[in-house]
């Protein structure tokens, strides 16, 4: 019987380890984008949650060519939805999508290069653009502050 207890108590340790080890990372990254909207401009205060929140939601109009036709409003939230740690639907394919929190999905945070490849694709297809160092360091503020997937 102890040989179960502590074998779950070290399966549950590496877990929590894991999880905060995924959530350093994204905090690293978040502060590395807000050096670089630092340097980008000096006016930039910092981190925010609440802006990290807000690109999350904002709606974008796509422009589909046609006055008459633009397109429909989409946003992060439109795949991933209002609570960033709940798993996502693509609103095109239907295909699920892992939650964005790092404290939910420990693999969220785990690559750089996956994290800007994301970013520059997902930037494009739903603001129309590439986002900028402060949009994405407030979007992982944002992420940071989410670890509680919505009970159903």
């Amino acid at each position: 019987m102890k040989t179960i207890h502590l074998a779950l108590s070290v399966m549950l340790s590496l877990a929590a380890t894991n999880v905060y080890a995924d959530a350093v990372t994204a905090q690293k990254l978040a502060d590395k984008y807000a050096a670089a909207a630092k340097k980008a401009d000096s006016s930039y205060a910092g981190l925010s949650v609440d802006d990290g929140k807000a690109f999350f939601n904002r709606e974008v109009i796509q422009f589909k060519g046609d006055v008459n036709n633009p397109g429909k409003a989409i946003a992060c939230a439109s795949c991933h939805t209002s609570n960033p740690a709940d798993t996502g639907k693509h609103i095109v394919t239907g295909k699920p999508i892992k939650p964005l929190s790092p404290a939910v999905n420990a693999k969220r945070f785990k690559s750089m290069d996956a994290v800007e490849k994301n970013f520059t694709k997902h930037c494009n297809e739903v603001v129309g653009s590439d986002c900028t160092a402060q949009e994405k360091g407030n979007y992982i503020a944002y992420l940071l502050t989410e670890k509680t997937p919505t009970k159903e």
